[in-house]
């Protein structure tokens, strides 16, 4: 090529410095070389000589030395500014063709067209410099690779522009010194006024633009991206050794943790992976630095903000600000490694560096011309459907947009151009696809004034500027948003493909799911459509539109499906829709009864047919009533929007409806059963949202909608309170309100239920802009964030309070908040369990939401003297624990289980039932297939003699590990309920499977002991009748026993007597008292009950109990709802789908009680299904119900309190009372361990031990996250209650009187006895002897009253206290 054979041309110019760099060292040469050549080399490191660090004056004199060597137009050195200490920040620019300089163009050179620019900047932190000799290596490399023609970088130079920036740091690096690797030891990181430079830029999500007075570095970095487009850019630091990407901070600004998600994510963590999979340390993903060693990356690249967060970071500026890509590069463990290991870390990142530079040539390029005169135009924008994020064309109308391998849909748009998109463009691996546009004038305009381009974009020739001078300003710009073209009718089939198609056209904004089935196991759709699909972004609301709740009505359903198509094919390109799609997370369900639509007829006007369910049951009388009785059964389609509704912090919702024109808002009825106005708490609020919708509806507006059909209906300004117009008991839109955080309001489209299809685009028309903006009004109000001050970490589930308006919100995962509110002063209160409420005056004006925080202190955080205050302090000196609690807190999170589910290598599903020969093939199969993971032993033999299998899963199941939780599953108590025996079965096969290929898993597995006994009966199951629902048969065992009556408190005096399959349990697992958390599994309902079972029986740890059985029915999609359904109560109500077992159904006997009493473990029983026995083919959905309530309990098990009890020796103390909230007692284990599961909130603890003094501490459980406490014992400084010196003062004294009374004896006899003359020389002689038996009777007597003191009191029978071995 043209510019190769220049750069051979000049291949005379570079012999000297070849000549230079191979001949041997200046000790052996002539001494009558150049002088220029000597300067030139002494200067610099290039290829043969060693690598160094050069000071700033000899880091500018390389630079001008090689600028000086290379051949004219391919190198080009020049400074963006100074630093606070006026040194240069040098920037080097390599690139073929380049021109002489002009006074005009800014410094280093105006870009070159079509040819993407590529930077590399270094020693950001002074104290890391290793960047500065690398990129002044990598400049060598490149400069004599072209002269020698080598064709790799022959075609970089020719294609690429690139700059290399050594130090952005300059006065920092001459602080720092070399071998400081862990930094901060002789300082250098700030720059000299000691900011750090990479804290300094603007954030995204910062609170304030920053000052950048103090850093002139930033400035002058900042000012050149502007002056350039630049379009990939790597960042160069130490520390570790990793490739991260975007973005570095998140709105929560979490220390670690959080993966905040750009729009390009994708894109990242492809160029993350370009640099790290050439790096042979970083590709492993262990860069194992010193004090590290556990830290892991997979592939070597990571989240920056999952990382730790850096707010104000350059990576994170360069993408939001300058439409460029950078990353930052963490080449070495140690920041500043000493000079001998630079060649070693040059031969690591060499091949790293110019891989990642390549990478600048992915995606689509191409040029945006005026369609009528050819010229390139400047700025214009290039939109990706699906990815929020443009970019703008350069001065030539030239673009680059770096994407991943796949096919896109791409826009080019400009103010007075008609938009202009070229659909499924497909990107390949390697060079970018070629796409180039040409854009119409909306009016004709005149000669632009814009440069024209006159040259290929790949030449290396000179460009002539032609300045045309324009006759007129431009049009104003008209932009018009693509309107849907899918005006039919959907029915059911031709829906779900619609839907698959959207979700797979534009994965980037959208996510389809279903949150049940309807009757005829129709899927209930959901599209998600968010710039951060599947994920709750902290602090965004969250907004869902119900259309097709009866379904003849259908207008909802259809123009649910045209806004679909609408939003997804106007993200990126339209304004309105871009911001609604970045700013909320949209959840959209076309059709809540999808039978009754098929059943549904088009052109009807106001019929029934197809208005209910298949059951015959209106969906909008279906929902529980604040005034009315609801008899009806729950419905599928119900019980499945209910669990929607309780699994997602939705703000807002509008219900779709039709056979009207109007608004209708809560409530919807009333106590007394008629058409009276029904004023709800928020009663402004729920007028403006309707009219927000309303105004935007002429006809709605005008308030008379169908004359024609109720000629005397008037509605003012199109809305209307729904009792005042008419009365509907069991309505959703009141249930939203009452029961979740969500105001709703139920609209009617239009007075014909089914138009026909060719009407549909009319109403599209009509309600287009309603639909848009009732959407906005979810951003009015307040919202915010309520903190714990301690830790700063989001407070679920504390309370928003409005005073004189009667209606709480609650906090979300991450504490944040959305409270809907008019216009006007209000006093907010922010209240917590545990804390002290906070309260604020809020100004609320109608220009959008006011963020309102909350810092809530921890209520009693003033501590008695004397004791201590432990707060949620889980041991993180160790990188595993950190590690693993963070797990922990993703899994507890919002779809945490969700997205383990969605990760696992595979999952299993049941598809028939196991009697006892295949249920035990199946067990010793797994035991095989996964002997180091699994231990297989049975605990006895039924009245019939089979097993009673007991599977250990762990990874060490043959040790003790009394540090790890243990969990105990147990199903198949009674036989004719054998779910819970599948359920098990298939969770055991589920986490073997996953072991080692299920990170989160493995982790679990490693980390929990579990105990799987899959059935308690087999005698009973045997014989028990599947689809028997309400079949006694096989309940009892072979001995007609229920079992669950067999766990009496007498056990220990009778247990000869007690039933096989009772006494198998007890004695081999109960007994241990060595388990965290017992589950049980029974059927006959849908529900978890808590100890006790035993109806007088008080419970001291209420609150721990109901807690844990509400973690396993919140985790269940119906549960929790309280209304089980089954046939035979139908009208059953279990607030929560929790209730206490005697309130149930109360027993003596049963296995929780005894579990809890002797045991010293809690239990809880859970109710799989009304159904006893269903049939096989149930069992499928059954698992997808319960498996991630099964898995909710393996993290549950984790939560708590750990504790470690020592004295202040370091001797672990066992058996040790540690006494909770003076109440409930666990005793320490082997190595001074103890774990005890808490309800989240404040507990005290009292630790006590023989020969100690006594300790109390408070903690603080967290819903997420374990607890961790140290207690270290002092020696007991009173004996008999009395002080230790009055003890041994008494003491002694007793003993002196005794010695001498027995002395009196001794000659009073010897006396009078005549025989012993010598007595008292006798007497002394045995002194010392006596004295000793009289300490040793004292010692003993003193023991045997400190044991009584300390005699473990809790082994009655009716003892309430639970104890955990851990």
């Amino acid at each position: 090529m043209a510019s190769a054979a220049r750069g051979l041309r000049a291949m005379p110019r570079l012999l000297p410095l070849l000549c230079a760099l191979l001949l041997p060292p200046p000790s052996l040469q002539s001494p009558a070389r150049s002088p220029h050549i000597k300067k030139a080399e002494a200067a610099a490191a290039a290829p043969g000589e060693a690598l160094r660090y050069l000071h700033s004056a000899e880091l500018g004199e390389a630079l001008r030395a090689l600028e000086a060597t290379a051949p004219p137009g391919l190198v080009r050195l020049f400074s963006i500014g100074q630093s606070v200490e006026k040194r240069p920040l040098w920037v080097l620019r390599l690139t073929a063709g380049l021109g002489p300089e002009r006074p005009e163009e800014p410094a280093g050179g105006a870009a070159l067209p079509g040819r993407p620019q590529v930077k590399l900047v270094g020693n950001m932190h002074g104290d890391e410099p290793l960047a500065r000799p690398l990129l002044l290596r990598l400049a060598w490399e490149l400069l004599l690779g072209w002269a020698g023609g080598d064709e790799r970088i022959v075609r970089l130079l020719n294609t690429t522009d690139l700059y290399l920036l050594p130090s952005l740091n300059p006065d920092g690096f001459e602080r720092a010194r070399e071998g400081d690797c862990g930094g901060g030891a002789e300082g250098g990181r700030e720059n000299s006024r000691g900011r750090d430079l990479n804290r300094s830029f603007p954030d995204q999500f910062g609170d304030a633009e920053p000052n950048l007075e103090p850093v002139p570095e930033v400035k002058a970095l900042i000012e050149w991206m502007r002056r350039n487009r630049f379009l990939l850019s790597g960042n160069l630091h130490g520390g570790s050794v990793v490739a991260s990407y975007p973005y570095d901070d998140s709105p929560t600004h979490s220390l670690t943790g959080v993966y905040s998600k750009s729009a390009d994510d994708e894109v990242f963590k492809y160029l993350a992976k370009a640099y790290a999979s050439h790096h042979p340390i970083m590709r492993t993903g262990k860069p194992n630095c010193p004090g590290e060693e556990s830290e892991t990356f997979p592939d070597g690249i990571t989240n920056g903000a999952q990382w730790y967060d850096v707010e104000g970071g350059m990576q994170d500026y360069n993408y939001v600000w300058a439409n460029c890509f950078e990353i930052t590069l963490e080449l070495s463990c140690c920041k500043y490694p000493p000079t001998s290991e630079l060649p070693k870390e040059w031969e690591n990142n060499r091949e790293s560096l110019l891989a990642f530079i390549e990478k600048v040539h992915i995606g689509v390029k191409g040029f945006v011309r005026d369609a009528v005169t050819g010229a390139g135009l400047d700025n214009a924008t290039i939109a990706v459907a699906g990815i929020a994020h443009n970019i703008t064309a350069g001065r030539f109308g030239d673009y680059h947009r770096l994407l991943v391998p796949g096919t896109y849909n791409v826009t080019a748009f400009v103010m007075g151009y008609t938009p202009v998109t070229k659909e499924n463009i497909e990107v390949k691996e390697g060079d970018a696809t070629e796409v180039n546009f040409s854009l119409q004038p909306t009016a004709m305009p005149p000669a632009p004034n814009v440069t024209q381009l006159t040259a290929a974009p790949a030449a290396v020739t000179a460009i002539t500027p032609t300045p045309v001078q324009a006759e007129a300003p431009k049009p104003s710009p008209v932009h018009e948003p693509i309107q849907p073209v899918d005006f039919r009718h959907h029915h059911f089939s031709d829906m779900e493909i619609f839907l698959r198609r959207y979700a797979n056209e534009y994965p980037n904004i959208t996510r389809l799911y279903s949150v049940g089935k309807s009757v005829e196991l129709r899927e209930l759709y959901v599209m998600e459509i968010s710039d951060n699909p599947g994920v709750h972004e902290a602090g965004e609301p969250e907004f869902k539109y119900i259309g097709n709740m009866h379904g003849n009505e259908v207008v909802g359903r259809e123009l649910l499906l045209n806004l679909i198509e609408y939003l997804c094919k106007n993200f990126g390109t339209d304004p309105e829709v871009t911001d609604l799609v970045q700013s909320t997370r949209i959840h959209i369900m076309p059709s809540m009864n999808p039978d009754g639509y098929e059943k549904s007829q088009e052109g009807d006007k106001a019929g029934t047919v197809g208005r209910n369910n298949s059951n015959n049951y209106d969906l909008n009388r279906n929902f529980p009533d604040q005034f009315v009785h609801v008899t009806d059964p729950p419905q599928p389609e119900t019980r499945a929007v209910m669990a929607w509704l309780q699994s997602y912090p939705f703000v807002l919702s509008a219900n779709l409806h039709g056979g009207s024109l109007v608004v209708n808002y809560p409530f919807d009825d009333d106590e007394q059963g008629i058409a009276i106005y029904s004023k709800s708490p928020d009663d402004a609020v729920f007028q403006k949202l309707a009219l927000a919708y309303a105004k935007e509806n002429a006809k709605m507006y005008q308030g008379s909608p169908c004359k024609d059909m109720y000629p005397t209906e008037y509605f003012p300004h199109g809305i209307t309170n729904g009792a005042q117009w008419y009365n509907v008991p069991g309505g959703m839109q009141d249930w939203n309100y009452l029961h979740t955080n969500c105001f709703e309001v139920t609209i009617e489209l239009g007075c014909v239920k089914y138009p026909k299809a060719e009407e549909l685009p009319k109403y599209w028309a009509q309600n287009r802009r309603s639909l848009l903006q009732f959407m906005k009004q979810v951003h009015q109000g307040v919202w915010g964030f309520v903190l714990d001050a301690v830790d700063k970490r989001g407070i679920l589930n504390a309370t928003i309070s409005v005073a004189d308006i009667n209606h709480p919100v609650t906090t979300y995962k991450d504490g944040d908040f959305w409270r809907l509110l008019v216009p006007g002063t209000y006093k907010i209160t922010a209240s917590a369990r545990g804390y002290d409420p906070l309260s604020k005056m809020v100004e609320v004006d109608s220009k959008g939401g006011v963020q309102v925080n909350f810092t809530l202190s921890r209520t009693d955080s003033k501590v008695e003297e004397g004791k201590v205050l432990v707060l949620n302090t889980p041991d993180t000196s160790n990188p595993n624990e950190k590690e693993f609690e963070t797990l922990i807190k993703d899994l507890s999170a919002e779809n945490g289980l969700e997205r383990l589910l969605l990760t696992s290598s595979r999952d299993v599903t049941p598809y028939r039932y196991r009697p006892y020969k295949d249920l035990s093939e199946f067990l010793r199969g797994l035991y095989l297939n996964y002997p180091h993971i699994t231990n297989l032993t049975s605990l006895g033999q039924s009245v019939e003699f089979r097993q009673i299998w007991s599977l250990e899963i762990s990874n060490k199941p043959n040790e003790s590990e009394p540090e790890e939780p243990k969990i105990r599953f147990v199903a198949g108590i009674h036989g004719n309920a054998p779910v819970g025996t599948e359920l098990l079965l298939t969770l055991a096969e589920f986490l073997c499977m996953n072991y080692k290929k299920n990170d989160a898993i493995t982790k679990l597995i490693d980390r929990t002991r579990i105990v799987i006994v899959p059935s308690l009966n087999p005698d009973g199951r045997e014989i028990a009748q599947e689809r028997g629902c309400t079949s006694k048969i096989g309940q009892t065992n072979a001995h007609g026993r229920d079992l669950d009556t067999d766990f009496t408190s007498n056990y220990t005096r009778y247990s000869a007597a007690r039933e096989p399959e009772t006494k198998a349990i007890v004695e081999n697992l109960i007994l241990k008292h060595d388990f965290s958390l017992s589950v049980a599994l029974d059927g006959g309902s849908l529900l978890v009950t808590y100890p006790y079972d035993k109806p007088t029986q008080s419970v001291e740890n209420k609150e721990t109990l109901k807690h844990l059985a509400s973690v396993y029915a919140n985790n269940h999609p119906v549960m929790h709802l309280g209304q089980p359904g089954c046939p035979n109560k139908s009208d059953e109500t279990i607030p929560g789908g929790v209730i206490r077992g005697s309130e149930w159904h109360s027993h003596l006997g049963s296995m929780k009680d005894f579990s809890v009493t002797f045991g010293q473990c809690p239990e809880i029983t859970v109710y799989t299904g009304c159904c006893y026995f269903p049939s096989a083919g149930q069992l499928p959905s059954l698992w997808a119900d319960h498996r991630k309530s099964l898995l909710s309990m393996l993290v549950e098990v984790h939560k708590g309190v750990h504790g470690i009890v020592q004295d202040k020796s370091g001797r672990a103390i066992s058996k040790a009372a540690i006494v909770l909230n003076e109440g409930l007692r666990v005793y320490t284990k082997e190595g001074g361990y103890f774990h005890v599961l808490l309800a989240p909130g404040f507990h005290s603890i009292d630790a006590t031990a023989s020969g100690y003094q006594q300790k109390h501490v408070k903690v603080f459980v967290r819903d997420d996250a374990p607890s961790s406490v140290f207690i270290v014992f002092d020696t007991e400084n009173r004996i008999f209650g009395l002080p230790r010196e009055l003890v041994i003062t008494v003491a002694g004294a007793s003993m002196s009187a005794l010695v001498l009374t027995a002395c009196i004896i001794w000659c009073v006899c010897s006396i009078k006895s005549n025989r012993h003359k010598d007595g008292f020389h006798r007497l002394r002689q045995h002194h010392d002897d006596y004295e000793d038996e009289i300490r040793m009777m004292s010692t003993g007597s003193k023991k045997s009253l400190l044991s009584h003191e300390f005699q473990d009191e809790t082994d009655t029978e009716e003892e309430t206290l639970y104890s955990s071995k851990h």
